[in-house]
């Protein structure tokens, strides 16, 4: 039940995403000041870009068996999110005069494969969850506790990349899953048809001339004949087949 309830809470893109805000909110804390962010404006967007990250993800999770459409739309805004926060880390670097990290630099492909662990949560997910975030993030301490800030900076830049091609790639997921399977409404629109078609075809109705489906009585929207009743078959629109009603 708390695999249902919770699903997103074993997703690495949640993961990462939450070691990415705490990270952000530690190097906000350390480095944003009333001398180079005097109205706290960078304060408050690179820490609400960070927090869109995981949330999007949540919300977006949470709304996969009513709305994949919903879910594929809220992942790519947790995706937006995070390529906003990533240039306000390469804008870091550069006030500072520094440039990314290489990805052929020993530094970037290093925090690049560190591992994440899988979740095992049991029957106290919250709780446990939290934990195996905090344990995630300390494999990134070399970096992001270095207190220099281009250190820090790199390394979430480089973790924010990272999640932008784990989300590009959950997207992908996501999409072919709508394709074989569909969403809630067009669930929805399967099952009121199916009811259609068994009321009709206990009321007589005729069949479809194509392909010899039970056909349902429509009201034609547009063209020559709209407000005109017309018989048309249930298999619509895999067949085109129409009666005069």
């Amino acid at each position: 039940m708390q695999i249902n309830r919770f699903g997103y809470y074993w997703l690495d893109t949640w993961v990462l995403g939450n070691i990415i805000q705490l990270a952000t909110q530690e190097f906000c804390n350390r480095y944003l000041n009333r001398s180079n962010d005097p109205c706290g404006r960078q304060y408050d967007q690179m820490t609400q870009a960070a927090r869109s990250v995981p949330a999007n993800i949540a919300e977006g999770n949470s709304r996969h068996s009513t709305s994949k459409e919903t879910e594929m739309r809220l992942t790519d805004v947790a995706r937006a999110s995070l390529a906003e926060l990533a240039n306000d880390y390469i804008n870091w670097l550069m006030r500072y005069e520094n440039v990314p990290w290489s990805v052929k630099s020993v530094e970037h492909r290093i925090v690049s494969y560190i591992v994440l662990d899988r979740p095992n949560y049991k029957d106290d997910v919250q709780c446990q969850s939290s934990i195996h975030i905090l344990k995630q993030k300390h494999k990134f301490d070399q970096w992001l506790c270095s207190k220099d800030s281009i250190i820090e900076a790199n390394c979430l830049l480089v973790l924010c990349n990272r999640l932008i091609m784990m989300l590009g790639k959950q997207i992908e997921n996501q999409l072919e899953a709508f394709k074989e399977e569909g969403g809630f409404s067009e669930a929805l629109s399967a099952e009121r048809l199916a009811r259609r078609a068994e009321q009709n075809a206990q009321n007589d109705a005729p069949f479809c001339p194509k392909c010899g489906k039970p056909m349902i009585k429509r009201i034609a929207k547009k063209g020559r004949n709209a407000g005109n009743a017309f018989w048309s078959c249930t298999a619509y629109p895999e067949c085109d087949g129409t009666r005069n009603a």
